[in-house]
């Protein structure tokens, strides 16, 4: 199929897209929560026909695009759920849902996805093989449902799993790839020193919590800049430091907690080994006791360097050689490294930034939103690189 056969198709289905991706922004609903997400979507896939449709779990769907002949089973996965952020923008699409809002862009992802599998079902009799489209919920809270989406059996038999991110740093009209590791592991952890409180003008009476979760916190940043190479990848951040109730009482206890980002699997073992050696070697040192929890989250998503290169061709094909961005790693985290445990794929960004139209702000902020040109472009790639993978072009 020609990418103007493509642009054509994807064009009769543009304002379906707007309109579906404008309905799901408006009434956004939390992870795990996404029960009038699911049924819209379901019965939105149920009126293109073509498409054996389940429920894998409570607030996900699936939909199984068979062809009328044998061939390769190419997953499509698209995130549908929102954040607890209180919406700030003004459009009259905005969240209906008070503390809720589609702050990342998986309304989007959803209204893309179905894009495609409208596009794809008016093509049954072309297609050799089979597509899955799987509409997940909960990417945005750990454990997550990509793995509980796994577990239930969807990716069985898959040969090629892919998906995307609308992503808000990369303007509108770009594609953006990263090869290999692309977005890292995002373990948290939690610490609390437990000392002996006591009156601020008499600290020699007390075991200081905070004086020793001071340290704890400044020795933490050792890990990264004198236990590990300073070329591997690693983040760890204090992200809160909870103590105390008045200017004048020395606390008893302190929590702390933050996050590790890693992308090697040894190292990502490793570190909580060194943490904890770290707060066991302080509070023993000044009398005092700890607890330690570090929490695994996510797998990194490492992209496959055969389907990415598709990924790659397809954009070239479709919006040209200066379309395509080569993106680094970054240090966020994404479960669509589940779907990755058990077939090649492949993730990549959609360019959704406009500066003209004012569309700046950064992904779970109460302001975000996406440049609405940037669907068509999704819903492109989708149909031209699953026609390629199911081909066998990787």
């Amino acid at each position: 199929m020609t990418k103007e056969e493509i642009k054509r198709l994807v064009d009769e289905v543009k304002t379906d897209v707007i309109a579906w991706r404008r309905h799901l922004h408006a009434h956004p609903e939390l992870s795990f929560q996404e029960e009038k997400t699911a049924q819209f979507v379901f019965e939105t896939l149920q009126s293109f026909g073509h498409l054996e449709l389940s429920r894998p779990t409570k607030t996900s769907v699936m939909a199984r695009l068979i062809g009328q002949q044998p061939g390769r089973v190419v997953a499509i996965r698209a995130d549908m759920d929102a954040l607890p952020i209180q919406e700030e923008n003004t459009f009259e699409f905005a969240s209906k849902n008070p503390g809720v809002m589609h702050a990342c862009g998986h309304d989007g992802h959803t209204a893309m996805l179905l894009g495609a599998a409208k596009i794809f079902a008016q093509l049954r009799d072309q297609i050799h093989g089979e597509i899955r489209f799987l509409f997940q919920h909960a990417e945005e809270l750990f454990p997550g449902g990509a793995e509980e989406m796994v577990q239930a059996g969807v990716m069985d038999g898959v040969d090629v799993v892919i998906g995307t991110h609308l992503w808000s740093p990369l303007e509108r009209g770009k594609i953006g790839i990263v090869y290999g590791p692309m977005m890292a592991a995002p373990d948290r952890f939690f610490i609390r020193i437990i000392g002996k409180g006591g009156h601020g003008a008499m600290p020699h009476q007390t075991i200081d919590a905070i004086a020793i979760g001071a340290q704890v916190v400044t020795n933490l940043q050792h890990i990264v800049s004198r236990y590990v190479d300073p070329l591997e990848p690693l983040v760890l951040s204090v992200t809160q430091f909870v103590a105390g109730t008045a200017h004048n009482v020395l606390p008893g206890e302190v929590e702390i907690q933050g996050t590790v980002r890693t992308f090697d699997a040894e190292l990502r073992q490793t570190v909580p080994q060194w943490m904890e050696r770290i707060v066991k070697g302080i509070t023993e040192a000044h009398g005092a006791s700890y607890e330690f929890q570090f929490d695994y989250g996510y797998r990194p998503v490492i992209n496959y360097d055969e389907v990415t290169r598709v990924i790659e061709e397809t954009a070239r094909e479709l919006l040209g050689e200066e379309a395509v961005a080569r993106l680094k790693p970054n240090m966020g985290g994404e479960d669509f490294s589940a779907f990755l445990q058990k077939a090649p794929g492949s993730f990549f960004y959609v360019g959704a930034r406009n500066e003209e139209k004012g569309i700046v702000y950064p992904h779970h902020h109460p302001r975000f939103t996406i440049d609405e040109d940037a669907l068509e472009i999704g819903v492109q790639m989708f149909v031209a690189a699953t026609l390629k993978l199911l081909a066998g072009a990787e």
